[in-house]
C-alpha cells in the first residue's frame, strides 16, 4: 500500500492536510480553561452540521459502535421492545448489540440492496396498540451495500401510526457527507464517527439526542459507565470531561465542523452527489451494476460494485493493494466476495475519483474481466465536465 495514493474505502478517509496538523498538537491539560476552548465550539459545530438547534451532543473516545452503545444504554431498559430492519451488514451489528444489551428486537428482514422498508414499519408500528416497542432504529446509509434509506418516512411511519417510539438513526456514512436534518425528521438520537465525513481519523463517537431522548435516560436502567451521558453532560458543565478526552481528535472536530460550514453544508451534499455520479457513470459504462437495487436508494458516500457470477471479488480487493498501492472496499456479510466498494466521501475531488476509477479499470483488466480501459474513466470525465464544482474548500 502507497501513502502517496489516495484511499477509495468507505472509511476512515482520506484527510485535508489543515485536519492532520489539527490533530497533531502539543500535549494539553484537559482540565485546564484551554480545553473548554476547544470542546464547546466542537460540540456546537456538531450541532449545526446535524441540522439541529435542540440536540443535545456527546462526543465520546470510541467509534460508531460506541455511539450506537451510548444510544441504547442511556434510553433503554432490559427486555424492552426495539423494532428493527436487517437489510445490511451494519444494521445487522445494531440488531446483535441490542439483542446481547437483552432487548426484545423485533426484525424485518429486508433483501441487501434495498432500503429501509418505511410502509412496513408503519403497519407493525399501528399494530402495537400498547407502545410496547420503545425505539426504532434505522441504517440512514448502509455501508456494506451503498443503500441510502428515506429516514423523512420512517418518521412518517412513525407519526401515522401515532406511535411515540423513539428513531435512532445510524449516521455514521451519511452524516457530514450526505443531507440530514434532524430536527425536520424528528431523529431522537443520531450517531456517526469521526472517520468519515469529517475526514477524521478513528477515534471518537459522535452522538446527538433530543429533548425527548434525554428524558428517555431519566427511567432508563441498562449499565453504562464509559457511555453514561449524565456523567458527560455534568463534566461538559465543568468544560471537562468525566475521564480524559481525545484533546488533538477534538481539536480536528472544532476545524472539520468549521471547513464543512464554510464550504457550506449544500456544497459539501452536492460535492458528494457529483462526485458519486460519476462513479455510478463508470460502473455504467463498464457494464457492472451497483448493489443498490435502485437510484432512489444510491448512496452518495460508497457505491458496492458487483463482479459477475463466479468471480470472487476479493480478489480485486487484494490485486488493487499489492500491484497498484490502492485501497478499495471488500464486500461485507451476505454481499462478501460478490461486491467490491468505492468509497467517495470526505476529503475527495473529482481528480482524485478519477484516478480511482482509472485503477479499478486496470485490475479488473488484470483479472480477466472485460473491461474497456478508459471506459469508465471517460464516462466519469464527461459527467464532471459538465457538472463543474461550486465550490471546493473541504476537499482540498
Amino acid at each position: 500500500m502507497s501513502f502517496q495514493n489516495p484511499v477509495f474505502i468507505p472509511g476512515p478517509t482520506n484527510m485535508p492536510e489543515a485536519l492532520r496538523k489539527a490533530v497533531d498538537m502539543p500535549t494539553l491539560d484537559h482540565r485546564s480553561p484551554l480545553f473548554g476552548q476547544i470542546l464547546h465550539p466542537a460540540l456546537a459545530g456538531v450541532k449545526k452540521v446535524l441540522k439541529s438547534e435542540n440536540a443535545e451532543i456527546f462526543v465520546f473516545p470510541s467509534t460508531g459502535t460506541g455511539g450506537w452503545e451510548t444510544a441504547i444504554t442511556n434510553t433503554l431498559s432490559a427486555d424492552d421492545k426495539v423494532l428493527a430492519a436487517r437489510n445490511g451488514m451494519f444494521s445487522h451489528r445494531w440488531i446483535d448489540m441490542c439483542q446481547r444489551h437483552g432487548l426484545d428486537v423485533q426484525i424485518v428482514e429486508t433483501p441487501w440492496g434495498e432500503g429501509l422498508p418505511a410502509d412496513r414499519y408503519e403497519e407493525i408500528l399501528t399494530a402495537d396498540t400498547a407502545h410496547e416497542i420503545k425505539v426504532v432504529l434505522a441504517t440512514h446509509n448502509e455501508t456494506a451495500t451503498g443503500v441510502k434509506s428515506d429516514i423523512a418516512a420512517v418518521r412518517r411511519a412513525l407519526d401515522a401510526a401515532g406511535h411515540p417510539a423513539l428513531l435512532f438513526v445510524d449516521g455514521v456514512s451519511s452524516i457530514a457527507s450526505m443531507d440530514f436534518r434532524m430536527d425536520e425528521w424528528g431523529v431522537d438520537i443520531a450517531v456517526t464517527g469521526s472517520q468519515k465525513g469529517f475526514m477524521l481519523p478513528p477515534g471518537l463517537a459522535i452522538v446527538g439526542f433530543s429533548p425527548k431522548a434525554m428524558q428517555a435516560v431519566e427511567a432508563a436502567t441498562l449499565p453504562r459507565t464509559f457511555f453514561d451521558i449524565k456523567d458527560m453532560a455534568l463534566g461538559y458543565s465543568n468544560s471537562a470531561y468525566p475521564y480524559t478526552p481525545s484533546v488533538g481528535l477534538l481539536n480536528g472536530l472544532n476545524m472539520a465542523c468549521g471547513m464543512l460550514l464554510d464550504e457550506g453544508l449544500e456544497n459539501v451534499f452536492a460535492r458528494h452527489y457529483r462526485i458519486a455520479e460519476g462513479v455510478r457513470a463508470a460502473v455504467r459504462a463498464w457494464g457492472l451494476e451497483l448493489c443498490a437495487v435502485s437510484p432512489d436508494v444510491y448512496s452518495d458516500s460508497v457505491s458496492a460494485i458487483r463482479t459477475p457470477d463466479g468471480f470472487d471479488a476479493n480478489k480485486f480487493v487484494s490485486l488493487a493493494a499489492e500491484k497498484y498501492g490502492v485501497a478499495f472496499g471488500t464486500g461485507l456479510g451476505e454481499v462478501a466476495g460478490k461486491v467490491f466498494r468505492i468509497g467517495h466521501l470526505g476529503s475527495l475531488t473529482d481528480v482524485m475519483a478519477l484516478s480511482g476509477i482509472a485503477t479499478a479499470e486496470m485490475v479488473m483488466a488484470d483479472l480477466g474481466l472485460n473491461i474497456q480501459l478508459g471506459s469508465g474513466v471517460a464516462a466519469a470525465q464527461d459527467y464532471y465536465r459538465g457538472n463543474q464544482a461550486s465550490s471546493t474548500k473541504a476537499a482540498a
